[in-house]
Order: C-alpha cells, then sequence, then structure tokens
C-alpha cells in the first residue's frame, strides 16, 4: 500500500514539473527561433547551424541577392535566381545569413531583380538546408510567402553625383587632368583573383538573357558557368595585358574589374600580350578581329571599349602606393615594359566607337557592386583628348 502510494506520488510530481517546464521551453525555443515547420520556422540562425541536409521552413529578413560567398548586393540586381536572408534586416556581415536559391517558379513573384521593393520583407520559406554559393543555403524551395509586418528598409548609403565625384576635375587639362582624376579613382575595394569569375558573370551580363555573359571579342553569348581553361571556355581576360608592367593576377591591377573582360579562351591565348594596332589576318575564331605578330585588333564594336580600359588603368595605376605606373604610348612590342599602345590608334578607336548603354551599365555595377570607382572615360568621353591630344 505504501510503495503504491509513493508510486503515485512520483508519478504526480513528474507530470506537475512536465506543465511547468514545457511551456517554459516553448518560450526557451522560441526567443531563438522555431522547429522548422511552417507554423514554427526556424531563425536565420538557427539555419546556418543546420546544414545537415534537412527540409525545414526559415524565416528572416530580405537583405539582399548573393553573387558569390562573401558577397551580397543590395542594388542593381542582375537576376532573379537568389535572395539572402538575415535575423536582422540591416545586417551586412554575410556569415549572419543564409542564401536562398529561388527555383524557376519562384523568380518572377520572389527575384530581387523583378521585385527589388521586397528588400527589407520578412520571408517565410521551406527547401533544404544545404550549402550555396559554398555558403550556409537554402535550396530546392517548395514554399515561399512575405510576412506581414515588414521592417523599415535602411537607407542606402548615398552615393555622390556624377557632378560631384568629379568636382576636382572640372576646368582641368593635360596632366594636371590627369593628376585629378587619378585621385578621384585611385582609393577603391580591391578583389580578390578568385572572386573575378563571380563579378565578371554579373557585369557582363547579357543583357537578353540573365544566364549569358558575352564575350569581349567574338561577341558569343555564353553561359555564365561554363568558365575554365578549354579551348571554348571562357575566362579572364586582361585588355591591359598583365606582362606589360609585370603585375600578374596580384590585387590591384591583376584584379581590376575595368579592365577584365571574359572572353573565349582559346581567343585569349591568341590575343596573348599583344599591343592593340590595326591590321593582320582575321582570327579564325572572331570575326571581325586581326591580328599578327606585335599588334591585335579587335572586332569594330568594342574598339572604343579596349581604348577606355587602357586609358582607364594609365590614369589609376601611377606608381604611387606600391603599384606599377602604366603609361600609353605609340609603340608595339612594348613586351613586359608598363607600357601599352598604340595610343594614337586608340584615341581614333575611342572616337570611331562611342560609349553604349552596356559600358553604362557595366560601370555602374562595378562602382555600386564591387569596387566603388568609376571609369571616367565612359562618364567623360572628351577627357581622353584634353589628357593626350
Amino acid at each position: 500500500m505504501l510503495y503504491n502510494r509513493k508510486k503515485r506520488l512520483l508519478f504526480f510530481f513528474i507530470l506537475v514539473a512536465f506543465l511547468v517546464l514545457q511551456p517554459l521551453q516553448l518560450v526557451i525555443t522560441n526567443a531563438a527561433g522555431g522547429y522548422g515547420t511552417w507554423s514554427s520556422p526556424y531563425s536565420v540562425s538557427q539555419a546556418i547551424s543546420s546544414q545537415n541536409g534537412s527540409i525545414k521552413t526559415v524565416e528572416g529578413y530580405i537583405v539582399g541577392q548573393p553573387t558569390s560567398t562573401s558577397t551580397v548586393i543590395t542594388s542593381h540586381f542582375p537576376n532573379d535566381y537568389a535572395l539572402a536572408l538575415a535575423d536582422d534586416p540591416s545586417e551586412s556581415n554575410t556569415a549572419e545569413m543564409i542564401y536562398v536559391q529561388i527555383p524557376s517558379s519562384f523568380r518572377s513573384a520572389y527575384g530581387l531583380h523583378s521585385n527589388p521593393s521586397l528588400m527589407g520583407e520578412k520571408l517565410k520559406v521551406t527547401g533544404t538546408l544545404t550549402d550555396y554559393f559554398a555558403h550556409a543555403g537554402l535550396k530546392s524551395g517548395t514554399a515561399f510567402e512575405i510576412q506581414g509586418g515588414s521592417a523599415p528598409v535602411p537607407e542606402p548609403e548615398p552615393q555622390p553625383s556624377p557632378d560631384a565625384y568629379y568636382e576636382a576635375a572640372y576646368g582641368k587639362t593635360g596632366e594636371e587632368l590627369k593628376t585629378a582624376l587619378h585621385h578621384i579613382i585611385d582609393d577603391h575595394t580591391e578583389l580578390s583573383y578568385s572572386n573575378v569569375w563571380e563579378a565578371l558573370r554579373v557585369t557582363d551580363e547579357d543583357p537578353n538573357n540573365p544566364n549569358n555573359v558575352i564575350l569581349l571579342y567574338t561577341g558569343r553569348s555564353q553561359g555564365k558557368h561554363t568558365n575554365g581553361g578549354n579551348a571554348d571556355d571562357w575566362n579572364r581576360e586582361h585588355v591591359w595585358a598583365k606582362s606589360h608592367g609585370d603585375f600578374g593576377t596580384s590585387m590591384g591591377p591583376g584584379t581590376d574589374l575595368h579592365h577584365l573582360r571574359p572572353t573565349d579562351a582559346s581567343v585569349n591565348s591568341s590575343r596573348s600580350n599583344l599591343d592593340f594596332d590595326n591590321g593582320g589576318r582575321e582570327h579564325s575564331e572572331a570575326d571581325g578581329n586581326y591580328y599578327d605578330s606585335d599588334s591585335w585588333e579587335p572586332r569594330d564594336s568594342v574598339k572604343g571599349d579596349v581604348a577606355r580600359m587602357l586609358f582607364y588603368m594609365a590614369v589609376r595605376y601611377e606608381g604611387d602606393s606600391g603599384e606599377p605606373d602604366l603609361e600609353l604610348n605609340n609603340l608595339v612590342n612594348n613586351g613586359s615594359n608598363p607600357y601599352h599602345g598604340n595610343l594614337s590608334v586608340l584615341l581614333q578607336w575611342h572616337k570611331e566607337d562611342p560609349v553604349d548603354q552596356f559600358e553604362r551599365e557595366r560601370n555602374e555595377r562595378i562602382y555600386i557592386n564591387y569596387q566603388k570607382n568609376r571609369n571616367p572615360f565612359i562618364d567623360h568621353p572628351e577627357w581622353a583628348s584634353a589628357i593626350w591630344e
């Protein structure tokens, strides 16, 4: 009898403990996030720590679009393929974000290219917790839903107007203008050479096909992820040949997006480190491009692009801060000297092939999303003749 009474008493205490502690556990769990269900979703921090291939629902604020492992852009979204969520709507540390792959059926409604106003909204999404962009991610989403009570979107960092950006250069010519422009564009964010791959997928996107990039010399539209070293892959062309100054692929001139472009790998090999000039035989894989033993002539529609990229490099890299002093001259066969030619021909190409919309948008994307500096000769084509003629 006494034994049974003790058993009933023990059972009573266990029941009371369960009833008291269960709500407390629920409060503690919900403070850090839920259980990964639609009614009790994971927080972003929970999702980051649970990259185990499980299917869960995650809720967080939309803070941008990932374009590489460590880059999330907040404007000028290149496509509708991905977004980043965070527990804090003002989060800027990518380590505190989860990258969400957007399946094709949800892109028109939830992609940031089509819906930039979604920035700052709270989103609930169900999918598989697994790496995306070599980063904590959620892929193969099956349900997306914007939640009520969105947080205010932080004001974007104000950018100077074009007039204000170049204020120190106005009214100057010759070397004085060149020096003023150098100081304006000198300090900028530098990328690693490996990050250039992903950046070029954004800067050189085909405006008619967001899955592709436009190759510089051939003009071919090619899949963004067909990059590599095989003959028909695309790779990273240094328009100012990296041997002209021997800067290689080091951060700075070797990774400056203002002169790096996607090109067909075998065509890039043919161009090698040739100076630019008129003449030669037409390239068998790149119609309209001509070359000989000491020079390369690009197709007509990018002649001005090439010239303006070289103008930029000659102004940006002036020998300070341990960087090479790059200069333009009227020679070819410059070899490893920090010179590039042929200047008189480049000035001619600059006039014959004026700035187009593709160049303007590319300049803007580099400025806003990556380097925070501009190519002055796209914004002010007249400055080329003011410096070199």
